[in-house]
């Protein structure tokens, strides 16, 4: 029998936020989806693929809600997929962490992330799981939007790859292994 997840990449649509920091959670669920050879389709509240690794299911999901008002996408693929918070992993950039961190946490605040914080408020909880990749806070007092709406430089390009690979790593131990595991094996690479 299959246990399903719904693994939620934070990013805002259109072409002219694909390259920027904020849009870092739909590359780590891209790169699930063409690792494993599946593609996104069109599907209510954002691009959805599903995976199979083993004894799991995933439910891979872009919201096109924008990335303030995550929780309506969230909330509705749970409902769908009749799916508990607990069997829930939304990937999200973090301005906390530096460039290419990755830290997974079972429960935990916003920190100020406003499609956190949109879940938190829709779910009514902050008891689920989410994976933070580091984009550093390279910026000055006032400038946060502008610089999480930037592009990444030539040198964080250059890393991306790697750093992307082991979050798409974490994602599938995740929903194999569990939380506790996962952080074990990746919080400190």
């Amino acid at each position: 029998m299959f246990k399903k997840f719904l693994i939620t990449g934070l990013g805002n649509i259109g072409s002219e936020y694909w390259g920027t920091r904020h849009n870092v959670g739909f590359r780590i669920v891209n790169a699930v989806a063409e690792e494993t050879g599946v593609f996104f389709s069109d599907r209510r509240y954002g691009a959805v693929a599903r995976v199979k690794i083993k004894n799991a299911e995933l439910i891979l999901l872009k919201p096109n809600t924008f990335m303030n008002l995550s929780g309506n996408a969230v909330r509705y693929w749970l409902q769908k997929e009749n799916l508990q918070v607990e069997n829930l992993l939304v990937v999200v950039d973090d301005i906390a962490l530096p460039y290419g961190a990755l830290r997974l946490k079972p429960k935990g605040s916003s920190a100020g992330h406003n499609g956190l914080q949109h879940i938190q408020d829709v779910l009514g909880t902050d008891n689920y799981a989410r994976l933070r990749f580091g984009i550093g806070n390279d910026f000055s007092h006032g400038r946060q939007i502008d610089f999480v709406l930037s592009p990444f430089t030539p040198d964080e390009l250059e890393k991306m790859p790697d750093r992307i690979k082991l979050a798409a790593e974490m994602v599938k131990s995740f929903c194999l292994a569990g939380t506790d595991i996962t952080m074990n094996l990746y919080n400190h690479k």
